[in-house]
């Protein structure tokens, strides 16, 4: 599932006359680019949940299927939710097999293959991709890897579910995750998190992290970082 009814409000007057999904990044969609990199990485059936400039997004989604891309709407017109709510409302799509949960404003080149050869060795409820970057808010991780709570340290509020007190890492969480479907038994409707739902998850269930260092990563979720992406994907030598 690929999230893309957000606001964008960071991106001002880009988002003012079209979604963050339609932001144009070197002659494609930053939508069409996630779906084409899903895509490639073995993860071809795709929902997409629209919001925000409903009409636009799906007339981008109605192109792409043309292209030969498989892709579903889930309809959030009527009330945004966050990522988590907007996957419960979306239920239905999936089936017992482990999924992908991205975010249209992501730019990497992460191995998504890798991280689902990760998931498929560790087990539990879910796989989060990670990275050491700078931010406000970070998961806390214990040595092996395992996600065990959440902080935020410009206000200094933390989350420690089951009171583990062993030591702990501090580590960016990069909106990229494989989810076992078996989470949505845990799940409800509404409007919350990932981090949320985690954080009432993990100390009866494992959530393990990805560590991907290399490569690149850009969230375009600003002016400034939407620049920096369009000025690496330009350096790229790969084919359009």
């Amino acid at each position: 599932m690929i999230f893309a009814a957000g606001l964008g409000k960071r991106l001002k007057e880009i988002t003012s006359q079209r979604p963050k999904a339609l932001v144009e990044l070197n002659g494609k969609t930053a939508l069409h680019r996630a779906v084409e990199y899903c895509t490639l990485n073995g993860f071809d059936d795709i929902i997409v949940n629209v919001h925000h400039f409903a009409d636009m997004v799906e007339n981008e989604i109605d192109k792409l299927n043309k292209m030969g891309f498989r892709i579903s709407v889930s309809d959030e017109r009527d009330l945004l939710l966050e990522n988590a709510g907007g996957l419960y409302k979306a239920r239905k799509f999936f089936n017992d097999d482990p999924f992908l949960f991205y975010n249209v404003d992501i730019v990497t080149d992460l191995d998504l293959n890798a991280m689902f050869q990760y998931y498929e060795a560790k087990g539990g409820l879910a796989v989060s991709a990670v990275r050491h970057r700078p931010d406000k808010k970070f998961f806390l991780t214990d040595e092996s890897g395992r996600l065990r709570g959440w902080c935020n340290i410009e206000t200094g509020d933390k989350s420690v579910p089951g009171n583990y007190s062993g030591e702990l890492s501090l580590i960016a969480n990069s909106s990229v995750h494989i989810i076992s479907p078996e989470v949505f038994k845990y799940m409800h409707e509404g409007i919350y998190s990932l981090v949320t739902l985690y954080l009432e998850l993990l100390a009866d269930n494992e959530i393990w992290t990805f560590l991907h260092d290399d490569g690149y990563w850009i969230d375009i979720g600003t002016q400034e970082d939407l620049r920096m992406a369009r000025d690496v994907l330009r350096s790229l030598k790969s084919p359009e």
